[in-house]
């Protein structure tokens, strides 16, 4: 009965069109961002921290960057994991070359660096669709892969071929410690959701849209097809290069061309698919559940085979994550191939109409 919009009058434009209309939803997410912002690094400890929150924070940015080409504009890629590795190095080139160079200035202008190698790659996407357009941003990946690896410009002539970042600072602050790299990275989500929210709710945004659910007739009634998918992939690679310059400098510390494979491309489409495509939401739904299963799995599956009497061993608590794992994503995508998002909206329409049943 508390979720309820009798008596919320809608006098203006602005009013209407604002992104939580219902005044039950602001509050809820007001209150999330204090308990993130404040409560969060006051209970959690050190190992929730490294092992579970940062990782979903970074992962949800990217997975939402997918979402935008993947969920809105209707462009399949697998090479998102490549503009995450483009966004990486190129803000450590940035920070190693550039003196004087501000941190936040090095993630942002790796995100730019991205956003070029997005919308190179995403010139096929003006002649191909669909498992085509896939294979091309699979070149991407491959192409990026090698040359990471092979190009040592990139890694200041590093010989093992990983680099390292270390004493992260920002305007005086210091971002050493668990609590620092937390709140940093949920300040730049938070901002990011923000901007693409608003992305999606204006005309670039119906552009996107548009192209994707019928591309002929949203060229017929004027929308340009080149500007909507090359500015798609602009959008999507540069949050998604922001993200993996946050993966290499925030999480991982010291990385090689390995932790951005074809596999974390792989894993942030799951993100979409099982979190829900063309819901911002949906990015975050999906980034818990790929970040969060894996390692309750972990934990659940020995204390199981302890309960009944059965000991299991490392290797099969990992063969067992893999074949549970997938048939979850099987199974939510068979129950709701709209993704989880799609659950969360539907518990709401129905707590709006409770207790009546129509």
């Amino acid at each position: 009965m508390i979720y309820r919009e009798n008596g919320q009058f809608k006098t203006s434009y602005a009013a209407d069109q604002q992104i939580f209309p219902i005044r039950q939803d602001r509050y809820a997410i007001a209150a999330l961002l204090v308990f993130a912002f404040v409560g969060v690094p006051l209970l959690a400890d050190e190992y929730m921290f490294r092992a579970i929150l940062i990782p979903f924070l970074i992962l949800g940015l990217a997975a939402l960057g997918v979402n935008i080409l993947v969920g809105y504009c209707g462009q399949i890629t697998l090479g998102a994991g490549a503009f995450m590795a483009v966004g990486a190095y190129a803000a450590y080139n940035f920070l190693a070359r550039v003196d004087g160079m501000p941190l936040l200035g090095a993630l942002l202008l790796g995100g730019a660096t991205a956003a070029v190698a997005g919308i190179v790659f995403g010139v096929p996407s003006l002649r191909v669709r669909g498992l085509y357009l896939a294979v091309a941003t699979l070149a991407a990946q491959f192409f990026f892969d090698w040359a990471f690896l092979r190009i040592k410009w990139f890694t200041l002539d590093s010989s093992s071929g990983s680099v390292s970042v270390s004493n992260l600072e920002m305007f005086g602050w210091t971002i050493n410690s668990p609590v620092e790299k937390y709140l940093f990275c949920l300040g730049l989500l938070a901002v990011f959701a923000l901007l693409a929210k608003n992305l999606v709710r204006g005309a670039i945004g119906r552009q996107w849209m548009a192209i994707r659910d019928m591309d002929v007739a949203a060229e017929v009634i004027g929308i340009r097809p080149m500007y909507a998918k090359l500015s798609a992939f602009a959008v999507s690679s540069f949050i998604v290069g922001v993200a993996g310059a946050l993966w290499g400098f925030v999480h991982l510390g010291s990385w090689e061309p390995a932790a951005f494979s074809v596999d974390r491309s792989f894993q942030l489409l799951f993100m979409v698919i099982i979190g829900g495509m063309g819901s911002i939401m949906g990015s975050f739904f999906g980034a818990a559940f790929i970040v969060v299963l894996p390692i309750f799995l972990n934990q659940a599956l020995p204390w199981l085979g302890n309960l009944v009497g059965v000991s299991i061993s490392t290797v099969g608590v990992s063969h067992s994550e893999f074949i549970i794992f997938g048939a979850l994503i099987v199974f939510f995508l068979i129950v709701e191939p709209h993704g989880i998002a799609r659950l969360w909206s539907t518990a709401k329409e129905k707590l709006r109409l409770w207790p009546f049943p129509h």
